[in-house]
C-alpha cells in the first residue's frame, strides 16, 4: 500500500507522550478508498477507520480522527500534529529508519497496473505512481519512467489525458476505476506483492502506546474482527490472518 520515505533528519523532530493525552488522534489522508476517505457526512470512512475505531474500543483509548496530505503525513506525526498513522501505509524498512510500526493490521495487498493502451510495454513506458508509495519506489527501480504525483486520482487522471501509459497502485484502489470503465482501462502485467501489509505508524518515542495497540491488534486478529473488516472491505478474496 502507499508509503513514504523520508530523510533520517526528521528523527529530530519527534515528540513523545501520546498516552500522557486525554485523547489519542488518528492521522489519516482520507482521500484513498477503500482504505480511507471521507463519506456523504464528512467523516472519515473506510477499512482504516473501522480497524482503527476497532483498536482504540479494545485498548480502552479515546480517540479521534485528523485528515493530512499524504505528503505531509509522517512530518505531521513527528512534529505532533496527531499520534498514529492510520493510512493505508505499508511497513517498510525505509519507513522503519523514521518511524515505528505497530504489527500488520492487513497482510499484503497486490498493486497492479492499469492502462488505456493494452499493447504498452512496461520496460519502457511512462508509469504513473502516488508521490512516496511503495509503488512509486518499485516504478523507479523497474526501469520504466516514473511520474509521480500529490494523490492517486492524479496518476489517474495521467493515464487519461496522455502524460502516462499506466498507473500503478494498490489493486482495491484500482479495480473500480478499471471496472467502471466501460473498457478504457484494463489489467498490464501481472500483480505485484510489495510491502509487509499495513501497520500504525508512530513515534519511536511512543513505546507505551506501541505496546497498547499491538495488544489490541493481537485480540482483533484473534477473534476474528479483522478478517470480517477485511471481507466487508475487500470481498472474500481478501487476504486472512
Amino acid at each position: 500500500m502507499k508509503q513514504l520515505i523520508l530523510s533520517s533528519a526528521l528523527l529530530a523532530l519527534t515528540a513523545g507522550g501520546a498516552l500522557a493525552q486525554d485523547v489519542v488522534r488518528m492521522g489519516t489522508e482520507g482521500a484513498y478508498p477503500p482504505y480511507n476517505f471521507i463519506n456523504d457526512a464528512g467523516e472519515v470512512d473506510g477499512y482504516d477507520r473501522d480497524v482503527g475505531d476497532a483498536v482504540c474500543e479494545k485498548a480502552g483509548l479515546t480517540c479521534e480522527w485528523v485528515t493530512t496530505d499524504w505528503d505531509s503525513i509522517i512530518p505531521n506525526l513527528q512534529s505532533g500534529n496527531f499520534d498514529t498513522i492510520i493510512a493505508g501505509m505499508s511497513i517498510t524498512d525505509e519507513r522503519r529508519e523514521v518511524i515505528d510500526f505497530t504489527q500488520n493490521y492487513l497482510p499484503p495487498l497486490a498493486s497492479a497496473y492499469a492502462t488505456m493502451e493494452p499493447d504498452t510495454d512496461l520496460d519502457s513506458a511512462v508509469v504513473a505512481a502516488q508521490v512516496g508509495t511503495i509503488q512509486a519506489s518499485h516504478v523507479a527501480e523497474s526501469g520504466a519512467t516514473l511520474l509521480e504525483f500529490a494523490t492517486p486520482d492524479e496518476a489517474v487522471a495521467a493515464v487519461r489525458n496522455g502524460e502516462a501509459d499506466a498507473v500503478f497502485a494498490d489493486k482495491d484502489f484500482l479495480v473500480p476505476i478499471v471496472e467502471e470503465s466501460n473498457g478504457e482501462f484494463s489489467w498490464l502485467g501481472e500483480d505485484v506483492a510489495l510491502g509487509g501489509g499495513l501497520g500504525i505508524g508512530l513515534r519511536k518515542s511512543d513505546t507505551e502506546l506501541k505496546a497498547k495497540l499491538d495488544e489490541a491488534l493481537t485480540a482483533l486478529k484473534e477473534d476474528g474482527t479483522l478478517n470480517t473488516m477485511a471481507k466487508e472491505w475487500f470481498g472474500e478474496t481478501a487476504p486472512q490472518f
